[in-house]
């Protein structure tokens, strides 16, 4: 059987299952799966769904979103997002009202951080900027007074 190309998440389930100190049998049962699937899930036979990730996340204590961009179900900024709303989310030293509005001042900060980063990447190629600075005087006319 070929190996599927899952980002390098086999090698990294199997150095996080050595770094808990559990055998593969122990890992498998504690996420609820089978003992061969998850092998063949660390030597790169298999492309797990999100849910199989999910539970292995939790039976190994790491964070779902970084197996799901290893498995590239998710990408980089999506994860960065996600862990952000849910050590929000988790804080029990804030009401839910505060995290909702904590949430919403967040999506507005990345608004405005998008459409900034938009503006600066200048305008699209066949368009007038309103912005636009006025062309250069040539170099031979001289200087207007």
């Amino acid at each position: 059987m070929a190996s599927l190309n899952v980002g390098n998440l086999g090698d990294y389930l199997r150095e996080q299952r050595r770094t808990a100190q559990l055998s593969l049998r122990q890992l498998a049962e504690a996420a609820g799966v089978s003992n061969p699937y998850l092998s063949q899930i660390e030597r790169g036979l298999r492309k797990p769904s999100a849910e199989v990730l999910q539970q292995v996340a939790k039976a190994l204590r790491i964070s779902a979103e970084t197996l799901y961009v290893r498995a590239g179900i998710l990408d980089e900024k999506e994860r960065e997002e996600l862990e952000t709303r849910a050590v929000i989310l988790a804080d029990p030293s804030i009401n839910e009202r505060q995290k909702q509005v904590l949430l919403q001042i967040y999506d507005s900060f990345r608004k405005e951080n998008a459409a900034e980063a938009a503006s600066e990447s200048g305008p699209v190629p066949g368009t007038v900027s309103a912005s636009a600075p006025a062309p250069a005087p040539d170099a031979d006319e001289p200087p207007s007074s």
